[in-house]
């Protein structure tokens, strides 16, 4: 295929002068870089790539419909960045890939465990229940509510049985009638 015809361009700066003048070898050619210090390395009569477009063939990363490269100023990168060996990266999006976060009734289940214990054991199990289809994370924070809501309202249950006892006993007069 062929090339458009390119436009007069000046005199390459390796070509000796017309007119039989040889210039010194420590001056710059006296009419100049026709394109800046950008072109140093470029065959002559080639321009060099401008910004934003890649370079004869290198490829273009650009997808069709988006704005070139140059022109996404303030918009976020694609990717997350790497982190250093031995540090966890940056979360993971909600509800995106895995089954999402933390399942909110079995933290509840834990918290009222020790705030009120029967609530916890009600908030467990139903965390349980939701926890086999979701796919969410939890399972031992709904295991320990369950547990230590347990405990705690046994424990609960024998002082008040055994402070119930203590009142009766101190109430009867000590007659047998």
């Amino acid at each position: 295929m062929s090339q458009p015809p390119e436009p007069e361009q000046p005199p390459s700066p390796y070509e000796p002068p017309p007119g039989g003048q040889q210039p010194s070898p420590y001056e710059p050619p006296p009419y100049g870089d026709p394109y800046g210090p950008s072109s140093y390395g470029q065959p002559p009569g080639e321009q060099p790539p401008q910004h934003g477009q890649p370079a004869y063939g290198q490829p273009s990363y650009e997808h069709p419909g988006q704005p070139p490269h140059g022109q996404q100023w303030g918009q976020q990168p694609p990717y997350a960045p790497q982190v250093p060996y031995g540090q966890y990266g940056p979360p993971s999006p909600p509800g995106g890939g895995g089954g999402g976060g933390t399942n909110v009734l079995a933290i509840l289940s834990l918290v009222f465990a020790f705030v009120f214990a029967p609530a916890g054991i009600a908030l467990g199990h139903l965390a349980r229940r939701q926890l086999r289809t979701s796919g969410e994370e939890g399972a031992q924070l709904a295991t320990w509510g369950l547990i230590l809501s347990y405990i705690f309202t046994g424990l609960y249950l024998v002082f008040c049985c055994g402070w119930l006892a203590l009142v009766i006993w101190a109430g009867s007069d000590g007659s047998n009638t």
